[in-house]
């Protein structure tokens, strides 16, 4: 009796060992370590045909799915940066030089199709005015004149010489007379405005610079006192159409074979990190970045709420050519085994999982891309497949 008690004592401490082994040796997941140990207890494994035998009580730790169809798009990840629309930006110039007096509107208000953005003391307009008054004046003289001349021929009073000295004068004051106006209205004034500067024969030489474009005032640098240059940098508005924005993602030069014009894209932002702005690419740069080895690919992107703002950085994903309709197993029902294989565990009864070699495409959704080893309509763990892999792989050591 006496002489078996450390022979019973050496096989405590040996089983005590194991079990703390395995424990240890066994990975968590979705499973507790109870779970994981009543799994690796079994005892029908097979390393010929390469299948596990599970109980009933072993078979609830596992998920059975189906496989079933899903579509996979071929997408390529991109980063980029939101930007204003070129083609509906506008830099405001004065059309000629002057002195800026008085500002309408300010950056981050909407305006419209001409309205006033700010106003110049131009001296082209100031000497524009003064030449229509002028040439104004000598119309009128010269109509007057013209009328006296007919009427002293009528009665022989002038000569048909003098006439046609009249005629011409007037026809000249004439001709100057619309040359002038329109110099004016080239400025911006209206019909009634040149009509009243006439009647009233008072310049002004404040010239109203106005909004060629509906859109939201995006730069200014423009401040009253300040001396502006027809195209001379900076600007003293930007307008631009914020509806219709740009988004340009920078792609590695090895997806350049698979993005073609039209594509769609599919954009996330940090600060929108719930919603997903479609577009489509509209532009693919013609060279490439010696440095970071990219292409530049733009897409128009309508924005109706205003959400996206010039400069954010966004995460692109480009749909890269037609959904394809393949087999799929969830993620967690394919293993990476330690050779890089790719298995999965199927099974027609629930209690038999016979291991198989697959070949993934995509992931997208959850879900790998089979493109061989399974077959739609079988059954598979779709949870726990990476728990039958330990046990089996420790159970045919």
């Amino acid at each position: 009796m006496k002489a078996s008690e450390p022979k019973i004592a050496f096989l405590s401490v040996v089983a005590l060992f194991a079990a703390t082994a395995l424990y240890w040796v066994w990975p968590t997941h979705a499973v507790s370590a109870s779970d994981t140990t009543a799994i690796n207890q079994t005892s029908g494994i097979s390393a010929a045909d390469r299948h596990i035998d599970l109980s009933d009580t072993q078979v609830k730790l596992i998920k059975v799915g189906i496989v079933e169809e899903h579509n996979f798009i071929p997408k390529r990840d991109a980063v980029g940066n939101i930007a204003f629309n070129d083609d509906r930006s506008v830099q405001v110039f004065s059309a000629y030089p002057g002195k800026i007096t008085e500002i309408f509107t300010d950056v981050g208000r909407d305006v419209e199709k001409g309205q006033p953005l700010y106003a110049v003391d131009s001296p082209d307009l100031l000497q524009a005015e003064s030449t229509l008054i002028s040439a104004a004046g000598v119309r009128e003289l010269t109509t007057r004149a013209l009328g006296r001349a007919q009427q002293l021929f009528e009665i022989q009073g002038i000569s048909q010489k003098d006439l046609q000295q009249a005629t011409s004068d007037q026809q000249s004051a004439e001709g100057a007379y619309k040359a002038a106006r329109d110099a004016v209205r080239i400025f911006g004034k209206t019909e009634a405005q040149i009509d009243a500067l006439i009647t009233n024969r008072h310049v002004d030489a404040s010239l109203l610079v106005r909004s060629p474009i509906s859109g939201r005032v995006v730069a200014r640098n423009a401040a009253p006192g300040v001396l502006t240059q027809p195209g001379t940098a900076p600007a003293p508005f930007t307008v631009a159409d914020i509806s219709v924005m740009w988004m340009l993602a920078s792609v590695p030069e090895s997806d350049v074979p698979v993005i073609r014009l039209g594509q769609t894209l599919d954009v996330r932002l940090m600060a929108y990190p719930d919603h997903v702005f479609q577009g489509k690419i509209t532009n693919i740069s013609a060279d490439i970045d010696p440095n970071t080895h990219r292409v530049l690919v733009r897409s128009d992107i309508r924005d109706a709420k205003h959400e996206l703002r010039s400069g954010m950085l966004a995460n692109f994903v480009i749909l890269a050519g037609d959904a394809t309709h393949s087999p799929a197993v969830p993620l967690d029902g394919v293993v990476r085994e330690g050779n890089g294989t790719m298995t999965v565990w199927v099974t027609t009864d629930h209690h038999r999982f016979f291991k198989r070699t697959v070949t993934i495409g995509l992931e997208q959704d959850n879900f790998y891309q089979i493109l061989a080893g399974v077959m739609p309509g079988e059954m598979v763990a779709a949870e726990g497949a990476i728990f039958l892999s330990h046990a089996y792989e420790t159970g045919t050591r």
